[in-house]
């Protein structure tokens, strides 16, 4: 039975998303916000817009009393197209969508339907104190948001503005916060996340962000880096990268393509020399370190060979968590007035590289076993528990462990595209209660 006490929220896109709606959550709860469903909606492509109309359809049928509101980057872009749509009760931007004034005004019914302002007119990102994430094992914290670059495909910059950080000092009071709850892993999360600091006083980087959290957080065993621009790593980050144990061997990479001259017209800032040397350096020092990375297949005056050359990036670079995108036109976008490509060949195209990063994927699996590594508890279920490594392969458990635990274990088969393993010794334990900074000890 639903509860209609606690907004239901559906969440699509990034990781920043999931950070902020958890933090609508929690000023929608404490608004007194009822019997309401949110979708927080991704702009990133056609089919994402596509899902969250379904989401919406299908969310009405199954609650039509509820309050719906939409609010996210594919409101921001287009709010018209959602305020026109029969189901919806209100649409907010993705400023909006991250004050509480917003929410106690929904809340005594004195909003209006659309409320979505200019976004290039945001000028800060403020740091949001939360607690916890529901039903959640890692914590995602944001450190940065919008984006000052203006790749010719991409149409985020109008769903989020600029880019602008949250000061160093908030982001580690948080993670201090989350760790102290119990929290084994943080991501940090943002839209263009190696540009944080440039907007405050003395041009701080991400790299001595990074150096900043993990020396002024000790008992925060895993930090973890969502998506970066490689041509954008500054020499601390760099060497945070190749040296801190507790920054995660995994790094998801902005690469979009493998051929110089569709780079160029993306309107990107690296080349394909800068992204494989980037790659070899990081692992010539770190060894563990696993790759993954977004690709578009088939943008505007992509040729066969073109292709072949992101296809080829997958061995190069030794990429392995690949997220793969069919291009996808997005009006008011300098691609989409190029000359388009197929929208079969796209689709083939997709198809061939993820098949490519699947069996990267099976070979770091099958790499993985007879070793030992440490794992995020995240499921429990009839058959183990379920979780990610360091290296962000999942990984399923032997015996019953509660979500949050981080547990040694020995890797004894992969199937399926998952490892098994049994477990090594006691992990350290997700706190039952908030702000409590007993560790507990679970039975293997």
């Amino acid at each position: 039975m639903t509860d209609r006490s606690t907004p239901e929220i559906i969440t699509f896109g990034c990781r920043l998303n999931a950070y902020e709606s958890q933090v609508m959550r929690d000023n929608a709860v404490a608004a007194g916000l009822e019997n309401t469903i949110i979708v927080n909606s991704c702009a990133v492509t056609a089919e994402a817009m596509r899902q969250a109309r379904q989401a919406i359809r299908r969310a009405r049928r199954a609650r039509p009393d509820a309050k719906l509101i939409v609010t996210g980057c594919g409101a921001q872009v287009d709010p018209a197209m959602f305020s026109e749509m029969a189901e919806v009760d209100h649409v907010i931007g993705n400023a909006e969508k991250m004050q509480a004034k917003s929410f106690a005004d929904l809340a005594i019914g004195g909003a209006e339907k659309v409320q979505v302002n200019d976004i290039f007119s945001v000028t800060e990102t403020a740091g949001h104190l939360i607690e916890g994430f529901e039903d959640k094992a890692r914590a995602f914290v944001q450190i940065q948001n919008g984006c000052n670059h203006r790749c010719t495909f991409c149409i985020i910059p109008y769903g989020r503005g600029n880019s602008r950080s949250v000061p160093a000092g908030e982001v580690v009071e948080q993670i201090r916060r989350l760790a102290g709850n119990g929290y084994g892993e943080v991501v940090l999360s943002g839209v263009d996340i190696t540009s944080w600091g440039a907007d405050l006083p003395g041009s701080p980087t991400l790299g001595r962000l990074v150096q900043q959290i993990l020396t002024h957080v000790p008992e925060l065993p895993r930090l973890r880096i969502s998506s970066i621009d490689s041509i954008e790593v500054d020499g601390p980050l760099f060497d945070a990268i190749v040296s801190e144990r507790r920054l995660m061997p995994h790094l998801h990479l902005s690469l979009q393509a493998g051929d110089n001259m569709i780079l160029k017209r993306m309107k990107r800032r690296h080349s394909r020399d800068d992204a494989i040397a980037f790659c070899r350096d990081v692992q010539a020092r770190r060894p563990d370190m696993v790759f993954g990375a977004d690709i578009i297949a088939g943008f505007p005056t992509e040729t066969e060979a073109m292709f072949q050359k992101s296809l080829d990036l997958v061995e190069d670079c030794d990429l392995t968590w690949l997220h793969v995108f069919p291009y996808s036109e997005r009006e008011g976008t300098p691609a989409a007035r190029m000359p388009q490509v197929d929208g079969a060949v796209r689709k083939e195209r997709a198809a061939r590289l993820r098949a490519a990063g699947e069996r990267k994927v099976e070979a770091l699996l099958a790499g993985l076993v007879g070793k030992r590594l440490q794992v995020l508890i995240e499921k429990n279920g009839a058959a183990g528990a379920l979780g990610h490594s360091e290296q962000f392969a999942p990984v399923r458990v032997a015996g019953d462990f509660a979500p949050g635990t981080l547990l040694d274990v020995q890797i004894e088969a992969h199937k399926d595209g998952l490892l098994h393993a049994v477990a090594l010794q006691t992990g350290r334990a997700k706190q039952e209660e908030k702000g409590d900074h007993m560790e507990r000890a679970l039975r293997p």
